[in-house]
């Protein structure tokens, strides 16, 4: 797969805008301020085709990327306090719209930041996941934010933490700054490369 060849496609803002589902998609999700973009960007080995924000809740959008023969998709972060009642109903319609609408989801990359326990908001996401039988791997964002001691600490609770929801699942730390995990990452998405 040639990352130099990955795009920006398009942005949609409400279910009723997005077009058929035509090539595999690989979702990236997690909550607000987690780190999305900044492992979209360092998977295409780029600095900013996806949009990186200092300011929590700016994803609003389902943004779509293609990479040869695969789509890359960019969902809203959720859990976002600051946000009206009104964006939080949208971003739930367009949520179960996108994951309801027979869409040729192959797998979806569950962020959850390393250095804190996964929070409520994480955990609904992967129950969605789960019992909707939508494959995921757990991104753990930010490991290099975290001493040696504290990877090791964090390492050996996300598990428990996590319970069912990581039974079988693969669990990558990754970081943004020095690459790791950005291979495991691009091997699994060209895992369903057609």
């Amino acid at each position: 797969m040639n990352y130099n060849n990955a795009v920006f496609e398009k942005a949609f803002g409400t279910f009723d805008q997005l077009e058929a589902s035509d090539l595999p998609e690989i979702c990236f999700s997690g909550r607000s301020n987690v780190g999305k973009s900044s492992l979209i960007n360092k998977v295409l080995g780029r600095k900013a085709i996806a949009r990186v924000s200092t300011k929590p809740g700016k994803t609003v959008t389902v943004n779509f990327y293609r990479v040869d023969n695969i789509r890359l998709v960019d969902l809203p972060g959720y859990g976002y306090a600051k946000v009206a009642a009104t964006e939080r109903e949208r971003w739930a319609e367009l949520m179960e719209g996108y994951f309801n609408s027979g869409r040729n989801i192959k797998t979806v990359f569950q962020l959850v930041d390393m250095r804190h326990p996964a929070t409520e908001f994480d955990i609904s996401m992967l129950d969605f996941l789960y019992n909707a039988d939508i494959p995921y791997t757990v991104i753990l964002t930010k490991s290099d934010k975290l001493n040696k001691s504290q990877y090791n600490e964090r390492m050996t609770k996300i598990e428990d933490e996590l319970g069912k929801y990581a039974n079988g699942v693969k669990i990558i730390p990754f970081s943004a700054l020095s690459g790791s995990g950005t291979e495991e990452i691009r091997k699994i998405i060209e895992g369903f490369s057609v």
